[in-house]
């Protein structure tokens, strides 16, 4: 069973992987090169996911979603995260995973925490220099996944 943290950063992935679709542009009509090589390919990202997960982690509200679990399922979660990241953006990858939304059910995320998660990964992309069109989309693809990972408040069917 994952815990709450694993369902959190696997729904923000989710999204994230869906926002980085590659896209076709240029002056000469040639197709753009895929979000995955524009960011540096395999390596990058697991370093961008080796700086972004225990940011969530440490984070004094957020860690709470990653109390109590053991290292084997801390590495699990971080392949998970480098896979869907990886497969969103054009790379070679298949994430594994459960969907977002079921993998987020029952952990009462807030739009709070969700701002908080958001700002820990634009930490993480401003400190390895990401340039701002490849972080746009990165945090489009996180952004797409928000509807499966923050719980609707009660009785309205709205997020908080």
């Amino acid at each position: 069973m994952r815990t709450n943290l694993q369902k959190r950063i696997l729904c923000l992935l989710t999204v994230a992987a869906l926002a980085l679709s590659p896209v076709l542009a240029s002056a000469q009509g040639k197709p753009e090169p895929s979000l995955y090589k524009r960011v540096g390919g395999y390596d990058a990202i697991a370093s961008v996911v080796d700086d972004f997960v225990p940011r969530l982690g440490n984070d004094p509200q957020l860690g709470k979603f990653f109390a109590g679990h053991s290292v084997e399922t801390k590495k699990r979660l971080r392949q998970l995260v480098v896979n869907l990241i990886c497969e969103a953006s054009g790379g070679p990858c298949f994430y594994t995973g459960r969907p977002m939304k079921t993998a987020h059910l029952g952990l009462g995320i807030t739009e709070a925490e969700w701002q908080i998660a958001i700002k820990h990964l634009n930490a993480t992309l401003d400190k390895f220099k990401m340039h701002e069109k490849e972080k746009k989309e990165l945090i489009a693809i996180a952004t797409g996944l928000k509807g499966d990972i923050i719980t609707p408040t009660e009785g309205t069917g709205m997020n908080k």
